[in-house]
């Protein structure tokens, strides 16, 4: 147990440093470290897990938490939950004060200006990872791309794009399309 609980901690410390824009943002490396190089997970189990923390609330990184609790129970969880976040809270802390000082400075803003790219870059890393390995395929793939179409061309009630979608997937399972 504490061969995991180290190796959980070895993995999520220094991906930390890398969640710019959020818990997506390490999302293609962690998928590719807990189910290419690790082998805790399958595929469908990390696409699973991803999809459960998505509709739960809390943060961006909850996944996290759920692989940490897959591969060792509740230290598990608490490991990886601590090595996601506890480094960066740290790191937080004792930057704040710093960039507040130099608020508005021309090489403040050029540092932000040029972390938005990386982090959007780093958010279509994870959104192609899970999309490329979406169980049920192409029809999920096809109510994945409906969806977003949707979204970008008219303000939709996300609820009601999951109920479509799952109503088109079940009908398609029924009539054995998937």
């Amino acid at each position: 147990m504490g061969k995991m609980i180290a190796s959980l901690l070895a993995l999520f410390v220094p991906l930390s440093f890398f969640t710019i824009g959020g818990g997506n943002a390490i999302l293609a490396e962690v998928q590719r470290q807990v189910v290419g190089v690790h082998h805790w997970l399958t595929q469908t189990e990390f696409a699973d897990v991803f999809a459960i923390s998505r509709m739960s609330p809390g943060p961006g990184s909850l996944y996290i938490t759920l692989i940490g609790w897959h591969v060792a129970g509740v230290p598990g969880a608490i490991a990886a939950t601590v090595g996601i976040f506890l480094p960066t809270i740290i790191l937080t802390y004792f930057i704040a004060g710093f960039w507040s000082r130099f608020e508005k400075a021309p090489w403040q803003e050029s540092f932000e200006t040029g972390l938005k790219p990386v982090a959007a870059g780093l958010v279509l890393a994870g959104v192609f990872v899970l999309f490329t390995n979406l169980g049920g395929a192409p029809w999920a793939q096809i109510i994945a791309l409906g969806s977003t179409a949707l979204l970008f061309v008219k303000r939709t009630n996300p609820f009601l794009l999951l109920a479509a979608g799952a109503t088109i997937f079940l009908t398609a399972h029924q009539w054995q399309l998937v």
